[in-house]
């Protein structure tokens, strides 16, 4: 695996009673070691994309989604090597041509998505993604010549944001941990880069995420929702101060998280003070109603994560 692996999938590995060896920095860094492995040790190498029992193995899904969802219309699937599309691709368009697939890639590392629509790519060389999962340097000219070209409909990216609200609507709605990767077909529908038939399905696939990178996602998500909100407030450095401006939150509904008070930040006078809240709120039109409550006792409101 690339040494940027999630320490999560590491360990999931090793319980299974494997070898895990870190090398590369990406995908691509890795995959070239363990090719080299290979010749120099005689082992045999099982190809993650570009092996036919791979493919027809990741084309059950497709043939299970045709037998449990009637009349299925659509079917958005993330891309990495291009495996995991061509085998659901191909079984769904052969018992229906009119089944429309998309792909989704991360806009960071979208280079089968070029490769799609320009007949060419450019490597990338920070590849830097929550959805390392997909995040392929260079893209599979036998995936795609096979198999892409042939059977999908079109390909599109998602940016970090999206795939990170991919996530929390994951967690939140569905009650279902995702990775990066396993959350991309989702963040396009969120998106409306894949606009939803009446009978879409899109693909889930792994729940490879580190807990420190959830914690991050969430906090990101719930800024995004209007759900939490970073406030700083500056109000003249007098007795009780702070007290008048907690009772403000109170009477706002507002649940105080954290509390950082600063005397001697730049541009503040000698009679100021600066008040950071981290606060719990339902939504941008809650945080709307505080800051304006904040404003008519004479606080100033010099910064605030509505969006």
């Amino acid at each position: 695996m690339p040494e940027t692996a999630p320490i999560s999938k590491i360990l999931a590995t090793q319980n299974y009673g494997a070898e895990v060896i870190l090398r590369g920095q990406n995908f691509d860094e890795s995959k070239a070691y363990a090719f080299q492995l290979a010749k120099e040790k005689g082992y045999v190498f099982i190809h993650p994309y570009e092996d036919e029992k791979v493919i027809a193995g990741q084309g059950t899904i497709g043939l299970e989604m045709f037998e449990q969802v009637q009349n299925l219309e659509q079917v958005v699937i993330p891309i990495g090597g291009g495996g995991l599309i061509s085998g659901i691709a191909l079984a769904l368009k052969t018992l229906n041509p009119k089944i429309k697939v998309i792909g989704v890639q991360a806009e960071n590392v979208n280079t089968m998505e070029q490769l799609f629509k320009l007949h060419k790519f450019t490597l990338y060389k920070n590849m830097a993604t929550i959805a390392d999962g997909i995040a392929v340097q260079t893209p599979s000219q036998t995936m795609f010549d096979e198999f892409i070209k042939r059977y999908v409909d079109d390909i599109v990216s998602v940016t970090e944001g999206e795939i990170a609200e991919g996530i929390v609507f994951l967690l939140e709605r569905s009650k279902t941990v995702a990775e990066g990767a396993g959350a991309a077909a989702v963040a396009a529908l969120l998106s409306k880069k894949v606009v939803p038939m009446k009978k879409t399905c899109a693909i889930v696939c792994g729940g490879n995420i580190d807990l420190n990178i959830v914690s991050q996602v969430l906090q990101r998500g719930q800024i995004q929702r209007g759900r939490l909100c970073e406030m700083s407030v500056i109000v003249s450095d007098t007795p009780g101060s702070l007290a008048r401006l907690t009772q403000i939150l109170a009477e706002s509904k507002a649940n105080i998280i954290e509390v950082h008070h600063d005397r001697v930040k730049q541009g503040l006078s000698l009679k100021e003070t600066r008040i950071e809240f981290v606060i719990e709120t339902i939504g941008h039109d809650h945080i709307e109603q505080i800051r304006q409550n904040l404003l008519k006792v004479g606080a100033r409101v010099v910064s605030d994560s509505k969006t």
